[in-house]
């Protein structure tokens, strides 16, 4: 085994997958070694010797499926499932936000146990979320298989989360066998050395879960958003995560709406270029009604223009939504931009408002997905001005910050423009904090039966969820 992990110590410097100079890792540490060893799926032969190498590290092989940490690990994961004939499951960067929606691809069963592989350990974090995801699915993981330890903390890190860690190569022997074999001289592995003795990577886990489980209460004193906090409140006091979506034409319907839902709800949702009467009266009463019966108003407008024009359509025109609106939609299509806009059109008033940022949404064929969805939450996660976040599934962990799921009715269903429902148990399990019912209520013959059993079903949803454990 010395003589063949020497020979591949070398093969791998000479293609360029470890390289001795000043790099950044994965985790924003300086580093005088980066290792990318993703160029093997260039080199067949390599890639083959290096998945062998890998599994025969394991003795025992008492476990039913091999796990690929996505993605530089899949491909060597996949050579190590098709010669050994153990399955291969997949665990996803993100859940999809179609179809099944599955974070787990493949067969699976609980119960079942599943082997890590891994390219590098720094933290080990990327190992320890794969592991929290497959345990989730009521799999059982004790073993990762790494190619490089950087003995930078991740060994010890994934020891204590009860993952054994077996390793084809620490950085020490890497740059060890690379001397012996004239590929970085004397001082070069001591800058290495010295590096790793004194430098330690951080654990950073993404605990999506860590939201789910605690209570509005204790979510409004974490916000940025006034507006926020003063919602999280009010569905606690109001004990209801509804948010009516009244999408009428006629402004009288909605306000007939309002009286009758009021008590029960925490965000009275509208369309107001959709109304064939508007005038400022039917704010005023709007309004009015939302002061009695403590919920806010959303103005479900989307809006996605660059900054300038987004800040006179929120501020100006005919419906002045700047002046009324507690909230408000956003796309984050244009960019970082549309937030400025906003703040802009928030000049000179002192009422809170708060912004949600459209990330998912629930129609067929969105296109609202992939790279698309991670920035937008990066990218407006941080503004003051963010309530949270439009989406259909878990994809941020702040608790801070509120899910407002749409696309919802007591059983599943499609309407014939490909809008998508589901069950409110559902989207509550996934994240929701604030739920979008409409047409369940509007179209019902008793309004409010219909408001009141959403709310109850909503609401003892979330207080399971706040319960687990």
């Amino acid at each position: 085994m010395k003589i063949d992990l020497k020979e591949l110590a070398v093969e791998l410097y000479d293609i360029g997958a470890v390289k001795y100079g000043n790099f950044t890792t994965k985790v924003g540490l300086q580093t005088p070694i980066y290792i990318d060893l993703r160029v093997i799926i260039s080199y067949p032969d390599l890639l083959r010797r290096i998945s062998e190498s890998l599994f025969n590290l394991v003795d025992k092989k008492e476990f039913n499926h091999v796990c690929g940490v996505p993605y530089t690990a899949l491909p060597i994961a996949t050579v190590i499932s098709t010669e050994s004939n153990i399955p291969m499951i997949i665990r996803r960067k993100e859940a999809k936000s179609y179809g099944t929606k599955k974070m787990i691809e493949g067969v699976f069963k609980a119960g079942d146990t599943a082997v890590i592989v891994e390219d590098i350990i720094t933290s080990g974090s990327s190992v320890i979320e794969t592991v929290k995801d497959l345990q989730n699915e009521g799999l059982k993981v004790n073993t990762a298989l790494v190619i490089v330890d950087r003995e930078q903390g991740g060994k010890q890190n994934l020891e204590n989360a009860g993952i054994v860690v077996k390793n084809l190569f620490t950085i020490t022997e890497l740059v060890g066998y690379l001397q012996e074999a004239g590929r970085l001289n004397e001082e070069s592995v001591k800058v290495v050395k010295d590096y790793i003795t004194s430098v330690k990577a951080p654990l950073k886990i993404k605990d999506f879960n860590n939201r789910l489980i605690q209570n509005f209460l204790a979510r409004a004193k974490m916000t940025k958003n006034a507006a926020a906090a003063k919602l999280f409140r009010l569905m606690s006091e109001k004990q209801t995560t509804l948010c009516l979506a009244a999408d009428f034409t006629k402004s009288q319907e909605i306000i007939d709406l309002a009286n009758v839902a009021g008590p029960h709800i925490a965000v009275l949702k509208i369309h107001v270029d959709i109304i064939d009467d508007f005038d400022k009266n039917f704010i005023q009463q709007l309004k009015s009604i939302a002061t009695k019966y403590n919920f806010l108003i959303m103005e479900d407008r989307k809006f996605g223009d660059i900054g300038q024009t987004v800040s006179y359509q929120y501020r100006n025109g005919i419906y002045n939504i700047a002046e009324w609106a507690d909230l408000i939609t956003v796309h984050p299509v244009s960019g970082k931009g549309v937030l400025q806009g906003i703040k802009q059109g928030l000049h000179g008033i002192s009422e809170d408002r708060g912004v949600f940022i459209v990330a998912e949404m629930s129609s067929e064929g969105a296109l609202t997905t992939g790279n698309y969805l991670t920035s937008a939450v990066s990218d407006s996660k941080d503004s003051d001005l963010t309530s949270g976040f439009v989406c259909q599934n878990n994809i941020f962990d702040d608790a801070g910050l509120i899910q407002l799921t749409p696309g919802v009715q007591l059983t599943k269903s499609t309407d014939n423009l490909g809008q998508q429902y589901n069950t409110p148990q559902d989207v509550v399990s996934k994240g929701a904090d604030l739920v979008v019912v409409g047409r369940g209520i509007t179209q019902a013959n008793d309004k409010l039966s219909a408001v009141l059993e959403y709310k109850k079903v909503l609401w003892e949803a979330y207080e399971t969820r706040i319960k687990q454990e």
